[in-house]
């Protein structure tokens, strides 16, 4: 294969590696990558990146990788990383990179890489640049950025979440295949949730957090965004280790036993904020879980609702001043205001309310201790916490309205993990019907991230989604979704003209209960017909494949009487393009509505020798 005009965009590590072992060379994938991302950063606006890797950059990395390389006798093997691409928030040091926390006047030049980078550097990984944030990882919503709001690829009205935004943007458009952010309430999952990723938040101090600008440092955690869920599982091995120079970094109990996950915890009366996409996402993918073979319980999420209130409610606000308060009052031009009110709240108080002084500070800590007897009570009723990544998808109209009060409701499932010493990971789900991503979040106690990446990886087979950069193709072009009822289905003779123009399956639904389905007579490859009717119709299991509108457009072409494209309704309501057939070709057509759909029809005539 010849690599000197691929654009390794969406690529996973496998891809990478594959390329790699093909005779690929770094410098030419990487400064492929990179000649892209400077001319889609130059005209688009999605506010992604704070500072994109200079040409000189990349070319002092890919010399030390070379050096790298030798000292391993060019064993490649050696350096599981070797030449793959990511991205780095920026309030994480990565070496000639400036670190500016969003924002330019609190920025410096570190002279070493944070120690998850170095980690991942001294394994041939490169950086392409560092991403935007919520200033100072203040916020769950990708808008309080002096550098720009972060762009959600799915929807401009909608925000990208935070404050990793840059991070999980750069993995979902496919320009990285990982990305590092952090994690104090819900940093490192509610973006994963806003952009179809995956979104794991490890236990605190399995991954130092030394070089990280701190938000909490008692509660931070470096989180890692990938594509999947085996890449999240091989970053998470190759960036943890234990740093004695971190005061917080915990090496993994050598007791530790990661026990299989068989009963999910739900919340009782999930609050939804009125966001019914959301609720009825959420949802299907219970119904998910149950087919997967999960047992799943209600329990009472108060005690974890009181933890949660702690955070933004209580002392723990100081401790954001502590990192950066002392620079928040020199109120520079360049601050966000919501950013400035949250922070300066750790010694005047929030909403009015006065925090108290360093006694109330141990009340506090009394009170969690207490709190976590119920939480351990509830982790012996159930193995794992099953929620909504997110209980709502916001606008960024929303938050502009109420800037503090919906940017609460995000963390509803978030807010408490952290302090409750928890490890979670996000993993995308269903889309919902309006198109956007839904994502659900998998929680247990600290040091069983064995246990919940077993759980993701089982999700993610289960589901067979697509991955964000081949579900979102080229921005720029519109995509179609198109339902297929027969012969283009999943493994059926004409499904290669929709492979071969880059449709990926997005899920496989019913329609609404009006249709009829026919075997027409005389078509070659066997083909059916489906037919809307005002009576007697039935649902009728179809996929639902997305492509891009040129490749639509080709692809109608192809499609011969008496079939043609129309409007489909599907089980949920939605509307989209799909097959129909002329009604005079149903007179000499078999009516096989009872099979409910082509599969079980063709497995019938073959259960039958037919």
């Amino acid at each position: 294969m010849k690599f000197s005009s691929i654009i390794p965009m969406g690529w996973t590590l496998a891809q990478w590696r594959k390329a790699y072992s093909e005779s690929a060379s770094p410098s030419t994938l990487i400064k492929n990558l990179h000649k892209t991302l400077k001319k889609i950063d130059a005209s688009a606006s999605e506010n992604c990146w704070i500072s994109l890797a200079t040409t000189e950059q990349i070319n002092t990395q890919l010399n030390a990788l070379e050096q790298l390389l030798h000292t391993h006798q060019g064993n490649i093997a050696a350096l599981p990383l070797y030449g793959i691409p990511f991205a780095v928030k920026d309030n994480i040091d990565a070496r000639g990179f400036e670190t500016t926390a969003a924002c330019p006047s609190f920025a410096y030049t570190p002279t070493e890489d944070a120690f998850v980078v170095k980690q991942l550097k001294d394994l041939g990984a490169i950086v392409m640049g560092k991403t935007n944030l919520d200033q100072f990882a203040t916020g769950l919503v990708g808008t309080r950025s002096p550098y720009g709001k972060g762009k959600n690829p799915f929807h401009d009205n909608y925000i990208s979440g935070g404050s990793s935004s840059g991070s999980a943007i750069a993995v979902a458009r496919g320009y990285v295949p990982f990305a590092l952010g952090t994690d104090t309430a819900g940093s490192g999952r509610i973006p994963a949730g806003f952009n179809h990723i995956v979104g794991l938040k490890p236990s605190k101090g399995l991954l130092s957090t030394r070089g990280v600008v701190p938000a909490c440092k008692s509660l931070d955690c470096v989180s890692i965004f990938a594509l999947n869920t085996q890449d999240a599982q091989q970053l998470l091995n190759f960036a943890q280790g234990f740093d004695r120079e971190d005061p917080f970094s915990r090496p993994t109990p050598a007791a530790n036993a990661n026990k299989p996950i068989k009963t999910l915890g739900i919340a009782q009366n999930p609050s939804w904020y009125g966001d019914e996409q959301q609720e009825r996402s959420y949802l299907r993918a219970l119904e998910t879980a149950r087919a997967l073979g999960y047992t799943l319980k209600e329990i009472d999420f108060a005690p974890l609702f009181e933890i949660a209130s702690l955070l933004y409610q209580g002392p723990w606000v100081a401790e954001r001043y502590a990192a950066v308060g002392k620079f928040i009052e020199e109120n520079t031009p360049d601050l966000d205001a919501t950013v400035k009110q949250i922070i300066t709240g750790g010694v005047q108080g929030v909403n009015g309310q006065n925090l108290g002084t360093a006694a109330d500070l141990f009340h506090a800590e009394y009170k969690l201790k207490r709190l976590m007897r119920d939480v351990d009570s509830i982790f012996t009723h159930v193995d794992a916490l099953f929620v909504p990544t997110a209980p709502c998808f916001p606008t960024v109209q929303a938050i502009i309205n109420e800037p503090i009060l919906v940017n609460s409701r995000l963390g509803t499932y978030t807010n408490f993990v952290n302090l409750a010493d928890l490890c979670a990971i996000a993993v995308p789900s269903n889309s919902r019907s309006d198109g956007l991503p839904f994502g659900v979040t998998i929680i247990t106690p600290a040091f069983n991230e064995s246990s919940l990446l077993n759980v993701a990886h089982q999700w993610q087979a289960q589901l067979a989604l697509p991955l964000a950069p081949t579900l979102l193709g080229d921005a720029k072009e519109e995509q179609v979704d198109i339902a297929v009822v027969g012969a283009h289905l999943t493994g059926m003779p004409l499904n290669h003209q929709l492979t071969t123009r880059g449709a990926q399956l997005v899920e496989q639904t019913k329609t609404s209960a009006d249709y009829r389905l026919y075997a027409l007579a005389g078509t070659t490859p066997p083909k059916p017909g489906l037919t809307r009717v005002n009576k007697d119709g039935q649902e009728i299991l179809v996929e639902i494949w997305r492509m891009n509108s040129k490749a639509f457009g080709e692809f109608t072409k192809e499609v011969p009487r008496p079939l043609g494209i129309g409007n489909l309704t599907l089980i949920d309501g939605r509307e989209v393009k799909g097959f129909i057939c002329e009604g005079q070709a149903i007179d000499k057509a078999t009516d096989i509505t009872a099979f409910g759909g082509w599969l079980a029809y063709i497995q019938h005539n073959a259960s039958q020798g037919k």
